[in-house]
């Protein structure tokens, strides 16, 4: 096929082959997808799905590039705010995590896939997007450990607790469906609760002992 014979993509259809992708990525890892399945999900001929993605690696990095856009881009507008206060970011996270999630709900399963299969891969589109530890944030949670406001804590442990408290509900949503025996939309009322309660239960967890 010369480039005079190249048949168009339209918008349409790159989203459909995107989202098949994201499907399967999704429901099965990268490793054990083929490309004839994401063609035969998306309804597309292969030929032309390996014409304009080039390779099965190439439409996984879209699709993860796109994952992490939606979940990545918004938290570094909130964690670089020069604006907010400490408080009020960790609102806006817990929030921004959850709203996320609730439009997105496979994003988690997907990560949690790419972790244990691919971490290179992973690791180099995070740090690509959003380096947290140099982040307003950070430097607000050093002030208010050195006022006193809050008991000393590593940075990791406290991102890896707001975003774990956000998170979880949706990786452990099957399990939760099953056992809680709740429906859609209670389960998107526990998450709306969840907003307000994340914030204070970080607070918390890191309130002075003097203060309790």
């Amino acid at each position: 096929m010369n480039t005079e014979d190249k048949p168009e993509l339209d918008g349409t259809t790159e989203q459909k082959i995107k989202a098949a992708a994201k499907k399967l990525f999704t429901q099965k890892g990268y490793s054990a997808v083929k490309t004839r399945e994401i063609a035969a999900e998306a309804g597309i001929n292969l030929a032309l799905l390996n014409y304009y993605f080039r390779s099965k690696e190439k439409l996984f990095e879209l699709v993860m590039a796109d994952n992490f856009i939606t979940f990545v881009d918004g938290a570094s507008h909130i964690i670089n705010n020069e604006t907010t206060t400490f408080d009020k970011k960790v609102e806006l996270l817990a929030a921004h995590y959850i709203d996320i999630l609730i439009e997105n709900p496979d994003v988690p399963r997907f990560v949690l896939n790419e972790i244990q299969n691919h971490p290179e891969k992973l690791a180099k589109a995070m740090s690509a997007k959003l380096d947290i530890f140099n982040s307003i944030i950070m430097k607000q949670l050093s002030e208010e450990i050195q006022k006193g406001n809050m008991m000393p804590v590593n940075r990791i442990h406290f991102m890896i607790n707001i975003i774990g408290l956000a998170v979880f509900p949706f990786a452990a949503k099957p399990l939760l469906v099953k056992v809680g025996q709740i429906n859609e939309s209670t389960f998107v009322a526990l998450l709306e609760e969840r907003k307000l309660l994340i914030p204070i239960w970080i607070k918390n967890m890191y309130k002075p002992k003097e203060m309790n």
